[in-house]
């Protein structure tokens, strides 16, 4: 019984591995396209640069952090309910074949 349980802990650490880099990568697509739309400037990616104002550099921060963050819940939370289901299901059904 721990075998399987620790199977499914490791199966679900690589599912959400997997989900958290694309929920990053396409938010930072996302949230640079509409900070492209919004401001009619290319993102600043280098933050560091003195190119870059920091009311910008900071803005951009704020509303990647933002976006991010609310991304990866909801995304974890979603994924969450999916595998627990897939689980009661795969277990009710060993359940049925004995």
């Amino acid at each position: 019984m721990a075998d399987t349980t620790e199977k499914q802990d490791m199966a679900w650490k690589a599912i959400g591995g997997l989900l958290g880099l694309a929920t990053a990568w396409g938010v930072r697509k996302i949230v640079g396209f509409a900070w492209e739309k919004a401001t009619g400037r290319k993102a600043p990616v280098d933050n560091e640069s003195l190119e870059v104002d920091l009311g910008e550099a900071i803005g951009y921060a704020v509303v990647m952090g933002v976006g991010m963050q609310v991304t990866q819940i909801v995304v974890a939370r979603t994924a969450r309910k999916r595998y627990d289901a897939w689980r009661a299901v795969k277990a009710a059904a060993k359940d049925v074949t004995g």
